[in-house]
């Protein structure tokens, strides 16, 4: 998608990419990406898919446009903030877009070279750059965080998962002499999973903290 130019518009389409998406990302919402398709798309959009496909060209093409549009969601972070907080901040933007979009993280293995992905993409790089990170340690740190936040993403129990979570507790209760750890402390149905998100952010900046030499601020 993000490889191809564009095709030249017609001096007045009757739909625009920018409604395209919008309609998009609500279908994605409410029905997830597996049930996407062209035509259902077009008729959401009350018109054919002679003028849907006038604008996108398959549906990989949708789903690059509304996956880089939840990530314009992400808040860029502003101000003159040590490397830490602004990855931090950053971060919990990205989760909480991704978390407003389920079907998001689903297709995070696809070409992510929209404006908006690059954006923020560009963002963190040079802020873990500014922070003293380079070659192999950049790779590391920046894959590292954006892996973390892809699998909290991905992972976390929906609202209307409890029955499941409860029959999970209760199966570990069962079996405590052979999981004794998990059913002392991996109770499933009542993890805080927004602070334990938060912990765990901060258990691996505090690890990659000693390899950073400054911060944004210019401090050692």
């Amino acid at each position: 998608m993000w490889l191809r130019q564009d095709r030249p518009r017609r001096d007045t389409p009757p739909l625009t990419r920018e409604r395209i998406v919008q309609e998009a990302v609500a279908f994605l919402d409410e029905e997830g990406h597996e049930r996407l398709t062209m035509r259902r798309l077009a008729e959401r959009l009350g018109t054919g898919s002679t003028t849907l496909y006038w604008h996108v060209k398959t549906k990989d093409d949708v789903l690059d446009l509304a996956l880089d549009e939840i990530f314009g969601e992400a808040r860029i972070p502003s101000g003159d903030t040590g490397w830490r907080e602004a990855v931090t901040e950053l971060l919990h933007q990205w989760r909480a877009a991704m978390l407003r979009h389920p079907w998001s993280a689903a297709l995070l293995n696809r070409p992510l070279l929209g404006p908006n992905v690059l954006a923020r993409t560009e963002f963190m790089h040079a802020t873990l750059v500014r922070a003293g990170f380079r070659g192999p340690h950049l790779v590391a740190a920046a894959s590292s965080l954006s892996n973390y936040v892809i699998g909290a993403a991905l992972i976390r129990p929906g609202d209307d998962e409890a029955a499941e979570r409860a029959a999970a507790d209760e199966l570990l209760r069962r079996h405590r002499d052979r999981y004794p750890s998990l059913a002392e402390h991996g109770h499933l149905s009542d993890n805080d999973w927004d602070a334990a998100f938060a912990q765990g952010l901060t258990y691996l900046l505090d690890g990659m903290a000693p390899h950073a030499q400054t911060d944004l601020a210019g401090n050692s």
